[in-house]
C-alpha cells in the first residue's frame, strides 16, 4: 500500500541514494517507536532486513537482542511483551524466516500480548519471477494480527508519512485489545546506506508523558441499569470468584477483586498466573483436591459463580462449575470470555478494577460468614494434608518441586510455567505468594517456545525461574543459543520423566497396552538434558531427591546467571503421588464434615 505525500509537506533531502533513503526510513520508524515507548528489539540475522537491523543497532536508546533462530527469537519477543506489557520489535529477513514467527504470533494474538512484528521482503518486481528467498508474505499471519501493513519500498515522497506509519503500528499493538501487528517492509538494494535528517517529530500524543505513550485499555464498567440488576442478583448469595489468566493484570485489579470477594463473603479460586493468589487474602490454593472430594463439592454448591479472565485447567473445577445450578457470569477485560462448555448465563466485557468497585458499591448484604470461613478452613486443612504427604517423600516429586520453587523465589521475581503438567501442578499446589509474578503461554496452550519466552521475561532484569517438562525443553533447545552472553538471571528447572508425563493422567494410560501407550504418548526420548545445557556452556546439574532440589534451586538463585537444574522423576510414581495427595485431602475433609 503506497501512501501519497500530502501537498505542502517537507520532503527528505532529495540527494539521498536509495540506500540512504532506506536507512533514513528505518531510523525514522525506530525514532518514533522509541519515542512512544519501545525499549527492546529482537533481531534475527538476515540480509534483506539489513536497513532495519542497522538502524536498530545504531539506536542507542534501544536494547538489541540478536538471536540465531527465528522461532526462538519470536518467543523471546513474546516473553518481553508478557513481562513488560508493551511490544518488543521482532525483525527477520524475507522468506521462510518470516514463517518461523507464526507460532509466537498466534500465542500473542490469543493471549493479548503486544508484539511489533517486522518482516523484510523483496520489492514487488522480484515477486513472481523465481527470485531466491522470496515467498508470499502478504497477510502471512492471517487474522492473528491486529493490523497488517505493506507500505512498499521506501520512497522520498512518502517521508511525511513515515512517523504516522510508526505511530499507527505501535498504538495498534496496545489499547483495548493488545496483540501483534505485522509490518511487511520491502527493501531494494543497496541495503546499506547513511541516514539523512529525519522527518520532523509531530505533536505529542494525547495522554503521553515524557515522550512515552502507554495505552493500557479503557477503564470501562457496566451501565447503571445492568449494575443494579447484578447487585440484586448477588446480594446475600453465596458465591466464588474464579480468577484465571488476565484477571489481575495489575496489582490494583487483584486488590479490587479480593476486596469484592471479602465484601461479598466469597472465596477466590485463583490460578497462580492470574496475579490473584495472594497471601492472606482468602485465596483457595487446594481447590482442585477439595473439589475432587464428592462430599466437599456437594456441600459447597454456590449460588453465584463469577469467572474473571481465562479458564483454569482443573477438570474437577470446570466440571463443578458446569454442573452447578448457580448464576454463572463471565468477565474479561479484553472482551474474550471463554465458555467452551457453554455454561455462562452472562458475558461481560469490562475492566476488572472498575467492575469490582462498581459491584461492591451496590451490594450491601454479603453471604453468611460461615460460607467464606468454611472454604478457608477447608483449604488450610487441605494444604496441611498435602504438605504432610510431600514431607514424607525422599525422592523428588513434581508437586514438591512446584512448592519448593514458589517458596524459594524472590518476592519480586518471575516464574514462567510451561504448559502440560507444570502449569497444572502450579495451579493445584503452588502456595500463595504476594509480589511473585507468574507467566505462561496459555493463549494457545502450546509447549513450543517456552524456554525462549522465559529468556524474554528474564531480559527485563527480574530474577526469573522457568519450570518446564523435558519434552517442552527439547522443543526449544535453540533458546539456549548465546544464553550465557545475555546476562540474565534465569534458573531453568526441567522435570525429566523421560517423556510426556501428562498423558499418564489421561484415559489412554489405562485403556492401552503399555507398549502402545509408550509408543504414542509416553514417547521416551533418552536424551541427557544436562549435556545439552553444557554444550551451550550453561552450568547444569541433575538432582533426584527433594533436599537436592531445594539446595540446587537455592544455590542457583544465589549465584545468579543462567543455570539448568534437571530433576529426575518417574511418570508412574508421579501419577501415584498425585493420587496419594488427593486421597489425603479427601480423608482430611471427610473427618471434619462427618
Amino acid at each position: 500500500m503506497q501512501q501519497q505525500q500530502p501537498l505542502g509537506e517537507p520532503a527528505v533531502d532529495p540527494s539521498l541514494t536509495d540506500g540512504d533513503v532506506a536507512a533514513t526510513y528505518c531510523a525514522t520508524l525506530l525514532d518514533e517507536w522509541v519515542r512512544l515507548g519501545l525499549t527492546d528489539a529482537v533481531i534475527c540475522p538476515g540480509s534483506r532486513s539489513t536497513p532495519m537491523a542497522l538502524a536498530a543497532a545504531q539506536e542507542e536508546r534501544l536494547r538489541v537482542h540478536v538471536h540465531h533462530d527465528e522461532r526462538s527469537g519470536s518467543f523471546t519477543a513474546l516473553g518481553l511483551g508478557l513481562a513488560t506489557g508493551r511490544a518488543a520489535m521482532l525483525l527477520c529477513t524475507s522468506g521462510t524466516a518470516a514463517a518461523e514467527f507464526h507460532a509466537a504470533v498466534i500465542e500473542a494474538h490469543q493471549a493479548f500480548v503486544p508484539m511489533l512484528v517486522v518482516t523484510a521482503d523483496r520489492p514487488p518486481e522480484l515477486h513472481g519471477v523465481g527470485a531466491p528467498q522470496t515467498i508470499e508474505q502478504r497477510d502471512l499471519y492471517g487474522s492473528a494480527v491486529r493490523w497488517y501493513c505493506e507500505p512498499g519500498a521506501p520512497e522520498l515522497g512518502g517521508a511525511p508519512w513515515w512517523r504516522d506509519l510508526a505511530r499507527d503500528s505501535w498504538l495498534r499493538t496496545l489499547g483495548e485489545h493488545p496483540g501483534p501487528v505485522h509490518l511487511n517492509l520491502a527493501f531494494r538494494e543497496p541495503l546499506i546506506g547513511t541516514p539523512g535528517e529525519l522527518p520532523a517529530v509531530r505533536e505529542p500524543l494525547l495522554g503521553s508523558e515524557n515522550g512515552s505513550a502507554f495505552v493500557t485499555g479503557a477503564q470501562w464498567g457496566v451501565p447503571d441499569e445492568e449494575l443494579a440488576r447484578l447487585g440484586v442478583a448477588v446480594s446475600g448469595r453465596t458465591g466464588v470468584i474464579i480468577a484465571g489468566v488476565r484477571a489481575g493484570r495489575s496489582a490494583k485489579d487483584a486488590m479490587a477483586l479480593h476486596q469484592l470477594a471479602q465484601h461479598l463473603g466469597w472465596v477466590v479460586i485463583a490460578d497462580p498466573a492470574s496475579g490473584c493468589r495472594i497471601e492472606g487474602q482468602g485465596s483457595s490454593v487446594a481447590f482442585d483436591a477439595l473439589l475432587r472430594s464428592e462430599e466437599f463439592a456437594a456441600r459447597h454448591q454456590p449460588e453465584v459463580i463469577l469467572r474473571i479472565g481465562g479458564l483454569l485447567s482443573s477438570k474437577a473445577l470446570n466440571t463443578w462449575v458446569a454442573q452447578a445450578t448457580a448464576l454463572k457470569i463471565g468477565l474479561d477485560p479484553y472482551g474474550s470470555v471463554p465458555d467452551p462448555d457453554r455454561v455462562l448465563d452472562q458475558k461481560i466485557p469490562a475492566d476488572v478494577e472498575t467492575f469490582c468497585n462498581q459491584l461492591r458499591s451496590v451490594v450491601h448484604q454479603g453471604a453468611p460468614s460461615s460460607w467464606r470461613e468454611s472454604w478457608i478452613a477447608a483449604d488450610q486443612l487441605a494444604v496441611s494434608a498435602i504438605n504432610s504427604v510431600l514431607a514424607q517423600q525422599v525422592e523428588a516429586t513434581e508437586p514438591g518441586v512446584v512448592v519448593d520453587l514458589f517458596t524459594l523465589l524472590d518476592s519480586q521475581g518471575i516464574v514462567v510455567l510451561s504448559s502440560s503438567m507444570p502449569v497444572r501442578d502450579a495451579e493445584w499446589f503452588a502456595p500463595a505468594r504476594s509480589g511473585l509474578r507468574v507467566l505462561c503461554n496459555r493463549g494457545a496452550n502450546g509447549i513450543d517456545g517456552v524456554t525462549s519466552t522465559a529468556v524474554g521475561a528474564a531480559l527485563t532484569s527480574a530474577p526469573t525461574a522457568l519450570l518446564i517438562g523435558d519434552v517442552a525443553f527439547l522443543h526449544d533447545t535453540n533458546a539456549l543459543l548465546g544464553l550465557m552472553a545475555r546476562q540474565v538471571n534465569l534458573v531453568i528447572v526441567v522435570i525429566d520423566n523421560n517423556g510426556g508425563g501428562i498423558f499418564s493422567f489421561l484415559p489412554a494410560h489405562d485403556l492401552l497396552e503399555t507398549e502402545r501407550f509408550e509408543q504414542l504418548f509416553g514417547t521416551p526420548h533418552g536424551v541427557d538434558l544436562v549435556k545439552i545445557a553444557e554444550a551451550h556452556q550453561i552450568p547444569a546439574e541433575r538432582v533426584s531427591t527433594r533436599t537436592g532440589v531445594q539446595a540446587a534451586i537455592a544455590g542457583a538463585l544465589t549465584r545468579g546467571g543462567p543455570r539448568v537444574i534437571v530433576v529426575t522423576t518417574d511418570r508412574e510414581q508421579n501419577l501415584a503421588v498425585h493420587r496419594e495427595l488427593n486421597l489425603a485431602v479427601s480423608r482430611a475433609i471427610r473427618r471434619i464434615e462427618q
